[in-house]
């Protein structure tokens, strides 16, 4: 498996007297580190206006890394284009891959957060036409080096991409794709997909199912084996370990509910979220401490054994060609957001490298950088 890590920068929504630029430098240590404990990727995700997630331009961030990193691949879980001008974004993927030669690992979607919508003005209800026109714009001006469309939303006149690109971006593509409607999408598209655990991993399996048979059926080949990410918490204690995921991961998916709104209503009420109408009625139904519990059964925590075995159980059933963790999270303090990334990548990580299939992406003669297509966790 190709093993990633990613920095989130999160500030808690607890008031805890952190300031914003203390969480950067932590969180940008531990990238700038990831190469030296042999993750083969870094990666980053776009959010904005508050601290759930402070990456309001993830090209930016994963320049900073690129330049003090040398192997490394750069990847974007997602940069969110009904945020974005597709031609802009067409233009930070060409640069960012030629200033770093070719490492980068592209990650596009359509958001979530309704705060973040109408920050920008855009209309939430639109975002999935706007999603698919802006991803078939930006696919096809990577591969033919000029951007040109006319949809509904997006009218494009015919303009280059400068600097222009120098590798394929076809073949690798890749999207966190949580309702079904999404995985269908994917799968015309011709996109692998992302998996950010959400649900019973028994439901991700049968979508999975489905979309390999609708790639097929579209392509007449294959689909790429996905991809998974997660939240890690890695101790020596067994019991440290889950005291530390509970206070972190729980931590975690309470600021999922505070910064998406999941128990407001407004979902079912919008155009292409209908979907997410089932979280809504499961913390209801459920409560919240009990979808806490459900989320951290999803992620990956422990002792070093354990969180090995949970991995491979994930690839297992998923086949999946890679993992990223995201070990600083919900005002982990600085040591122990080390100690946890620094015994994943020594207890953990060298038994990962083993299992499954190698994405190309991570040989040393690979001819093109990864494309990823997200949904910025949710699609």
């Amino acid at each position: 498996m190709h093993i990633g890590m990613a920095s989130i920068f999160q500030n808690p929504y607890n008031e805890t007297g952190v300031s914003d630029h203390s969480v950067y430098q932590q969180d940008l240590s531990l990238a700038l580190s990831a190469e030296k404990l042999g993750f083969e990727s870094v990666w980053g995700v776009e959010h904005h206006f508050t601290d759930y997630t402070m990456t309001p331009d993830v090209t930016q961030f994963l320049a900073m890394v690129g330049g003090a990193c040398k192997k490394v691949k750069l990847g974007t879980m997602v940069i969110v284009l009904p945020w974005n001008d597709p031609m802009r974004v067409a233009e930070k993927i060409s640069m960012l891959d030629c200033m770093t030669d070719g490492r980068v690992i592209i990650g596009i979607g359509r958001g979530l957060g309704r705060v973040e919508f109408e920050g920008f003005r855009v209309e939430m209800g639109e975002s999935r036409e706007r999603f698919v026109e802006s991803a078939e714009m930006i696919l096809q001006g990577l591969e033919q080096g000029y951007c040109e469309y006319d949809g509904n939303f997006i009218k494009q006149p015919k303009a280059r991409i400068r600097p222009e690109p120098f590798k394929s971006f076809s073949n690798r593509t890749y999207a966190a794709a949580i309702s079904p409607e999404s995985s269908l999408i994917m799968a015309k598209l011709g996109i692998g997909i992302l998996v950010i655990p959400q649900k019973p991993w028994e439901e991700h399996v049968k979508e999975l199912e489905t979309y390999n048979k609708l790639f097929m059926e579209a392509h007449g080949e294959k689909a790429p084996n996905p991809y998974t990410a997660g939240w890690v918490m890695c101790d020596k204690d067994a019991g440290r370990a889950e005291e530390l995921a509970r206070k972190y991961i729980g931590g975690y998916w309470e600021s999922v509910v505070k910064h998406y709104e999941m128990t407001g209503s407004h979902f079912e009420e919008t155009k292409g979220y209908e979907y997410y109408k089932v979280l809504r009625e499961s913390i209801e139904s459920q409560g919240l401490d009990a979808m806490t519990e459900f989320f951290m059964s999803l992620q990956v925590w422990g002792t070093p054994a354990m969180c090995y075995e949970k991995i491979k159980d994930i690839q297992a059933k998923t086949n999946s060609c890679g993992f990223t963790g995201i070990f600083s999270y919900a005002g982990m303090d600085a040591k122990t957001a080390q100690k946890n990334m620094e015994l994943f990548a020594t207890a953990v990580m060298p038994d990962l490298k083993t299992l499954g299939p190698r994405p190309l992406f991570d040989r040393e003669d690979d001819e093109a950088p990864m494309f990823i297509i997200g949904r910025n966790q949710a699609a």
